[in-house]
């Protein structure tokens, strides 16, 4: 007797996933290691920056004051009296109309308060003249007034991008508090998958699930753990899945879910005393999509048809990884563009497109059905279409999920 499943609305069943993610705790790593990165601790200011008064131009510090009423007839002079590298700090406090040659970076001497650049001056041997007057302050860095001291810079949670390794530089963390990352697996089911490396045969096709998986998880900065391709039988599967669920956090099938007389995935679930929070998603496409949770464990019933596959790793694996790395931001950002072309089929589920989004138009990415590849290599984007619609014209506004953006969005928006 065929199962009955009763689809669960998209929204629900990430929440569902969601609940059972738990935090896998904090390690130190190496700065030059972090990128990539969660934050396991909020990033503090252990100094203001800049830490001085400096002068963000190569030129000559001077006193604003002593450039009052300079002007193309009435050109001001200033006796230079020293000269300032970066990283150098000069000796010498300014007396009325006297200059010191500064370099970009170096901190400004003691009395200046503004910096004339070079291509404003006229030079000589030992002078130099002015033909503008000079604010308190105009060309000048001041201290702090990028970051104060002990101020929460980035808060715990956040993903390490470049600019954070600048900051965690800037202040001196030459090891980083990050999340502990999951232990992750994949395996790939059904007699009729061939190695990537093996030649077709009838009624074969090669695994591009695993390998596409594997760069998925690569693309989130996580390794993995394969578990090969297991045959439709009962018995080997489940020795395979239940080795594997207790060696992994996470356990990545493809293949197996649907209610064929060789999709073994539900019962291997039930032998293992999971527990089962969706067998089928209200989506379109990998309605068949099914996550349970045994003895703590994830495990990821994705479609084997590869862009049913992609599309439900992205939207149900991902986050859960993220959560489980404490992150801040678990949810692919989202946007709203003009549709560049019509699509007429109706959508009775929430229908997610593999697209080309270009900052304006989002357009199909070519053949999108669920068991397509070529679309997945050619889109960067993943079109939202509710369910209950039926049909878009070229220019209507659409949903737009990003694909391949270092850090997503705080919410779920859709």
């Amino acid at each position: 007797m065929v199962e009955k499943r009763t689809p669960l609305p998209v929204a629900e069943a990430v929440e569902r996933v969601l609940e059972h993610a738990m935090s896998l705790g904090a390690e130190k790593v190496e700065l030059e290691e972090s990128y990539g990165r969660i934050l396991a601790e909020p990033i503090i200011a252990s100094s203001d920056v800049p830490p001085f008064d400096r002068s963000p131009y190569d030129g000559f510090a001077i006193r604003s004051v002593d450039s009052t009423g300079a002007s193309g007839d009435n050109r001001v002079a200033f006796n230079v009296i020293d000269h300032i590298g970066a990283g150098e700090v000069s000796t010498k406090k300014l007396a009325p109309f006297e200059a010191i040659r500064i370099m970009t970076g170096a901190q400004l001497p003691e009395e200046a308060d503004a910096v004339v650049m070079f291509e404003q001056t006229v030079e000589s041997v030992e002078s130099v003249t002015i033909r503008k007057p000079f604010g308190a302050v105009e060309n000048v860095s001041l201290q702090g007034e990028d970051l104060k001291k002990n101020e929460v810079v980035i808060a715990s949670g956040s993903f390490i991008n470049p600019g954070t390794i600048a900051l965690l530089a800037t202040f001196g963390y030459s090891q980083v508090a990050v999340s502990k990352q999951p232990v992750v697996g994949i395996l790939s089911t059904g007699t009729e998958l061939l190695s990537v490396g093996d030649d077709l045969a009838p009624g074969k096709i090669r695994n591009s699930n695993g390998p596409m998986i594997v760069a998925q998880l690569k693309r989130m900065g996580l390794h993995c753990k394969m578990y090969g391709m297991s045959i439709d039988q009962l018995d080997e599967s489940y020795e395979v899945v239940k080795k594997a669920a207790a060696e992994t956090d996470c356990l990545i099938t493809t293949g197996g879910v649907s209610v064929g007389d060789f999709d073994f995935l539900p019962a291997i679930y039930e032998r293992l005393g999971a527990e089962v929070l969706f067998n089928k998603v209200a989506m379109r496409p990998g309605s068949v999509t099914t996550v349970a949770v045994a003895n703590g464990r994830y495990l990821f019933g994705l479609s084997g048809n590869p862009s049913a596959c992609f599309t439900g790793f992205e939207l149900f694996v991902r986050p859960a990884l993220l959560k489980m790395m404490s992150a801040s931001k678990l949810y692919l950002p989202h946007t709203t563009a003009r549709l560049g072309e019509d699509f007429t089929k109706a959508n009775p589920f929430t229908r997610f497109i593999r697209a080309l989004y270009n900052g304006d138009t989002v357009s199909p990415a070519g053949f999108n059905k669920s068991n397509a590849v070529s679309s997945i290599a050619r889109g960067n984007a993943l079109i939202v279409l509710p369910g209950g619609t039926r049909g878009y014209q070229s220019g209507d506004a659409v949903d737009v999920l990003l694909l391949g953006v270092e850090e997503g969005s705080d919410r779920w928006t859709l």
